[in-house]
């Protein structure tokens, strides 16, 4: 097995302060963003890797990253980050079985706060392609408007992405994708 990846726990965020073990993360799955690069041309950067709470959690529960904190590198729980992501993500619990879902599915997931949603989702990765989906993240119990949906459709429709509501059901461990398909009519 391959040796872990030292992550460092800072407020809200994880760094990677190893340059090619950053580097090497991003190329596993487009992990992180490189500190001062928006869009990444080439997975090779000489600079620190920032993971969010979401990523460092997959990646600790894949068992590819150590996460430590302070100068004495005191390890930190997978209990201790879950308490800190639940506070940072409303409705973390449904948002991380979708992300989880998607990865373990083969796709690559990132924030997607630009686009109005939860997650942008890849298949094969930033840079490489835009994000074909769009997807946001509903419990079963939560109403959504017609409006809502007419709005996140058009906004989907003019950049080019398909949008996706998740319903994640958690004690059953089933999530219910609706995808949404426009026409003109």
């Amino acid at each position: 097995m391959p040796k872990k990846i030292d992550v460092e726990f800072i407020e809200n965020f994880l760094v990677v302060w190893d340059t090619a073990d950053g580097s090497k993360l991003y190329k596993m799955g487009f992990y992180g963003k490189p500190l001062g690069i928006a869009k990444p041309k080439i997975p090779e950067f000489n600079v620190p890797l920032i993971l969010d709470l979401m990523e460092g959690l997959y990646l600790v529960e894949k068992k590819l990253v150590t996460v430590y904190e302070g100068s004495k590198k005191q390890r930190v729980s997978l209990k201790k980050l879950r308490q800190k992501a639940k506070q940072l993500y409303e409705e973390f619990d449904e948002k991380y079985a979708v992300y989880h879902d998607l990865r373990d599915s083969g796709l690559i997931v990132t924030p997607g706060i630009k686009f109005g949603c939860d997650f942008a989702v890849y298949r094969q990765g930033p840079g490489v392609e835009h994000a074909p989906y769009m997807v946001s993240v509903k419990s079963a119990k939560a109403e959504i408007t017609a409006t809502e949906i007419v709005k996140a459709g058009r906004l989907a429709t003019t950049v080019r992405k398909r949008f996706i509501i998740a319903v994640p059901d958690i004690e059953k461990e089933n999530i219910r994708y609706l995808i949404f398909k426009w026409f003109k009519a």
